[in-house]
């Protein structure tokens, strides 16, 4: 098992004053560094698909406004489609209750309801994780094929590091080219 994500977001202490919550979402973006704070996919496959949460949904706001940044949290739109006004406790301050409801995903706290398989499937840890794995839909395969991906990124940017050191132009040029393929064909994922 490997932990379910690297570093835990931070959501800065913004208090601009907006007139649609959509108008923080560079700044979301910036904090959540491009990834979704449920499942934490990186958005460079999905950009389209990114959305913005209400970590408290808006019909259970009293006091907190539907702009304020700290409530707000960035999210593909698997994960806000699936959270959707899920809210067992219907009050705005408490956000679980008996092993159900949610933790906010910039709250170290929530790193501990899950952890990653090697092949980064995510499994729960905990009787509240697993309720809001359920929940999000955390299940759903792709989000253990983005973090594969994701993954074969990185090695294949260890490797053209090594290939620098390389002296065989034939070794470089075929393994080059199949990277390019690689990053030609998830670069196209992006615009499906």
């Amino acid at each position: 098992m490997i932990p379910f994500r690297k570093e835990t977001p931070i959501r800065r202490d913004i208090k601009t004053v907006v007139s649609k919550y959509s108008d923080h979402r560079e700044e979301l973006k910036k904090d959540y560094k491009c990834r979704c704070g449920y499942c934490n996919d990186i958005d460079v496959w999905r950009t389209v698909w990114f959305e913005i949460d209400h970590f408290v949904p808006q019909k259970y706001l009293k006091t907190i406004k539907d702009t304020d940044y700290s409530n707000l949290v960035y999210a593909c739109r698997s994960c806000n489609n699936s959270k959707r006004a899920h809210w067992p406790t219907a009050d705005e301050l408490i956000h679980h209750k008996d092993d159900e409801g949610f933790i906010d995903p910039c709250d170290n706290e929530y790193d501990k309801q899950f952890l990653r398989c090697i092949n980064g499937r995510i499994i729960h840890q905990t009787q509240l994780g697993k309720w809001m794995y359920y929940k999000l839909k955390l299940h759903k395969p792709q989000h253990e094929i983005i973090w594969q991906i994701e993954e074969l990124d990185n090695l294949i940017e260890e490797c053209e590091n090594v290939l620098k050191t390389i002296d065989n132009d034939l070794l470089k040029d075929k393994v080059l080219g199949l990277y390019r393929e690689y990053r030609n064909y998830t670069k196209q994922l992006g615009s499906i």
